[in-house]
């Protein structure tokens, strides 16, 4: 019964349809205006297997917060609980939308419609319907494809539009209100070109090397975790802006097989030279030629971890290995400390946890 007056407290407008408390139906209010839902829920009452239904309005409303929803679902402890955090996301939603609703002046579509004629339609990857979003597609001077998405609000042309890129540094656009999208896309083409050294660096190392991590990168990463032996592997961060400059390099692996890389590494540095690419440099500091995805099998030097037996787990791979050099078995993190949490051998100083190999107990 408490339950009841709560949610009546924070939805007077949302009534229980039986004595079960298992249907409810009526309105949520926010910013004003009252939306019909109905809300279902399984006879355990359990929030996580509820179905909602609702207005066309309101689910185009929530259309790009369903996820958000379904987790709030997950983890409300009561009906009372979601309610009040699905009209927060209502009211969120509602104000990233009003925009949409602010009707356009025909100089607006005019000098859309203009500017996407001067540009070409063949640079035009997406338009929506409302002409509110507009996607452009460029070539870089190496052939790589780029996107850029701009949303454009009421005001525009007076008012730039909110640029989307998958750049790894800001794109701030430079504007005036007697700017137009030629400008924006000019922009974005010179952008292209400042980061050309970047993208040719990593797409060497992308194309010549084992790339562990990530699997599927974007034009804004700029890590890459490349294979050197089995279970050995650097973890590099290329900066965009400097990109033939020597990395930020993290080695992962046994203590006796890293341990040399990292003195070759240290006692070379003053040999890297910025004329030729970064992955012709590593070779040569490290001594080593890195294996290839054409030539090897990820069995060649990748093991799974040896406590959960897979190779990814939420996306990383082994990054910790025994260093006894007769074992060399490597472990996830994650695994690895709740394994040594588990033992009753184990001890802990500060942040590092100490204890026996779970494979060969060195």
């Amino acid at each position: 019964m408490a339950g009841t007056r709560a949610l009546l407290r924070q939805c007077p407008l949302l009534l229980p349809q039986d004595r079960h408390g298992t249907a409810y139906e009526g309105f949520v209010t926010a910013q004003g205006r009252n939306f019909h839902i109905r809300i279902l829920l399984p006879v355990d009452l359990q929030l996580k297997n509820a179905r909602l239904e609702c207005s066309w309005r309101l689910k185009r409303i929530l259309h790009g917060y369903r996820h958000i929803l379904k987790q709030r679902l997950q983890s409300c402890p009561d009906l009372v609980s979601f309610m009040v955090e699905l009209k927060t996301v209502l009211e969120i939603a509602l104000k990233n939308t009003q925009d949409l609703h602010i009707p356009r002046p025909p100089e607006y579509y005019s000098c859309l419609v203009r500017d996407l004629e001067i540009l070409g339609w063949n640079t035009v990857a997406y338009v929506d319907t409302g002409l509110t979003t507009v996607k452009l597609k460029a070539e870089d001077s190496c052939g790589r494809q780029h996107l850029i998405t701009l949303k454009l609000n009421a005001k525009y042309p007076t008012e730039p539009p909110d640029c989307l890129v998958d750049f790894p540094v800001p794109f701030a656009v430079s504007w005036m209100p007697q700017n137009s999208l030629i400008d924006i896309y000019n922009q974005f083409l010179a952008a292209l070109e400042s980061l050309k050294e970047f993208w040719d660096a990593l797409d060497e190392i992308d194309g010549k090397t084992w790339v562990l991590e990530p699997e599927n990168p974007t034009r804004s990463t700029t890590s890459r975790r490349i294979a050197i032996g089995n279970s050995v592997s650097v973890n590099i961060e290329v900066d965009p802006r400097h990109p033939n400059m020597l990395p930020e390099c993290y080695f992962l692996g046994a203590d006796h097989e890293v341990n040399p890389l990292r003195t070759k590494l240290n006692n070379n540095m003053h040999l890297w030279d910025p004329e030729i690419s970064l992955l012709q440099n590593l070779r040569e500091l490290l001594g080593i030629d890195f294996p290839s995805r054409a030539v090897l099998e990820k069995s060649d030097f990748a093991k799974d971890c040896g406590i959960c037996y897979a190779y990814r787990l939420e996306g990383s791979t082994p990054d910790h290995v025994c260093d006894d050099p007769r074992c060399g078995q490597p472990f996830h993190q994650a695994c690895l400390y709740e394994w040594l949490q588990g033992l009753p051998t184990s001890r802990q100083s500060f942040n590092v946890i100490f204890g026996e190999c779970p494979y060969c107990n060195k």
